[in-house]
């Protein structure tokens, strides 16, 4: 189990590494009408940091993200792996029933989220900071540590899960719609291809469009809930990540819902598959068994 652990944390890592820009630019997307700002396409926004703040901000709030990625991947990937093989089991073929599928992505994304929520929080935090900085305001946070020790300061420490729930909801969202599909698919290909790169492949597009799809909604709500001003530990914009969702339709349209979608496909295709075929190979490369 750690071996997989240390793999998977591996993959995600370099994973992240690569496609970070497009998660920040999908953040300031996100909060551009909650920090007053006009809503902007993908590129006009990523042209917009590169001009304001310059072309290495594309990665400002990547040290908590790929800490996050070392515990959220690393823990969601063997939890599935837990479920799916010791709980709920496969079929005689290899195979997996797509319900058990589906029910063990859930589980684990959920808990590994649980797990990972404050490097999340932070992640968040410091890459809608940059926005601040445009409009003239004082930074809040100089860095990873300094956002750490302020929030746990000024929030306690359970400011650090602020944004936990839409938060779990997304990545329960993610688990099932990115950890099942690519079982499910690489179970179809894999009897047409067999178990291969270009199954892999395949695979990890398969998952990245539907978990795209599914998770942007939870991901919007997720990252207003969590980058709203804070007074006396209560955030000032939304009572709940159901209020925030009922805020956000009623001002930008149900539509506004999947903004950032472009972002996060295009993020999630690399992602899903420089992390997939590097976890495949790398399991390999040690004598495990294919995912």
């Amino acid at each position: 189990m750690a071996t997989k652990f240390a793999l998977s944390a591996f993959s995600a890592v370099a994973a992240e590494t690569c496609t970070f820009p497009l998660d920040l630019t999908k953040t300031r997307m996100m909060i551009a009408t909650q920090a007053g700002q006009p809503a902007h396409g993908m590129f006009a926004t990523a042209a917009s940091i590169v001009r304001n703040e310059g072309l290495r901000y594309l990665w400002r709030g990547c040290p908590p993200a790929l800490l996050r990625h070392v515990i959220y991947s690393g823990s969601r990937v063997c939890l599935y792996e837990v479920f799916r093989d010791n709980v709920f089991g496969k079929n005689k073929d290899g195979s997996v029933a797509a319900w058990k599928a589906v029910t063990c992505g859930l589980l684990a994304g959920a808990v590994g989220q649980l797990i990972a929520s404050p490097t999340d929080l932070v992640k968040v935090r410091l890459a809608g900071q940059g926005a601040d900085a445009a409009l003239g305001k004082p930074l809040r946070y100089k860095g990873t540590f300094h956002a750490f020790s302020c929030i746990v300061r000024e929030e306690g420490v359970l400011g650090l899960w602020k944004g936990c729930v839409p938060n779990v909801q997304r990545a329960a969202i993610v688990g099932f719609s990115e950890l099942a599909t690519y079982n499910l698919a690489k179970d179809t290909y894999r009897k047409l291809l067999g178990d291969n790169p270009v199954s892999h492949t395949l695979s990890s597009l398969t998952s990245s469009f539907v978990c795209a799809v599914a998770s942007t909604p939870a991901d919007l709500v997720k990252t207003r809930v969590m980058n709203q001003p804070v007074v006396n530990g209560k955030g000032v914009l939304y009572k709940s990540s159901f209020d925030c969702l009922r805020q956000s339709v009623r001002a930008d349209g149900f539509l506004s819902l999947w903004r950032g979608l472009l972002p996060v496909w295009l993020r999630m295709t690399p992602w899903s598959l420089v992390f997939w075929l590097t976890y495949e190979q790398t399991r390999n490369l040690v004598g495990l068994e294919s995912f």
